[in-house]
This record gives C-alpha cells, structure tokens and sequence, in this order.
C-alpha cells in the first residue's frame, strides 16, 4: 500500500503467543509534527501499548 503524503496507518501484528506488535506507517516526506494522520496514529498506537485499560476493553470486545 502506498500512502499518500497527508495519510498514515497503523500496521498490528499478532505473533503465535497472541503478542500484538503496533507500528506506524506514513509517507516519507511527511514530517510528523506536519501530519495530522500520523500524530493521530502516534496516539492510538500508545494507548494500545500502554493503556491497560483500553487494552482489556478491546480483548474484551474479541469475545
């Protein structure tokens, strides 16, 4: 997938001990502090590693 210069995304992957691994994808030349998707993505993306809450809700949700 290519991303266009104002787009970013997150990238999850699930190991086979269920460890999910968060990474962030944006366009090369777009600088985060410039690129309102990947500040978003930045975000997201320490909730999901960081917040156990959020973490339990969405494990939650799976079921």
């Amino acid at each position: 997938m290519e991303l266009g210069y104002n787009q970013a995304a997150l990238i999850l992957e699930a190991n086979d001990e269920g460890e999910i691994s968060v990474n962030l994808a944006a366009h090369d030349s777009a600088h985060d502090s410039e690129n309102l998707a990947a500040a978003i993505c930045q975000i997201i993306a320490r909730k999901l590693t960081q917040d156990e809450k959020f973490q339990s809700e969405i494990m939650d949700a799976l079921e």
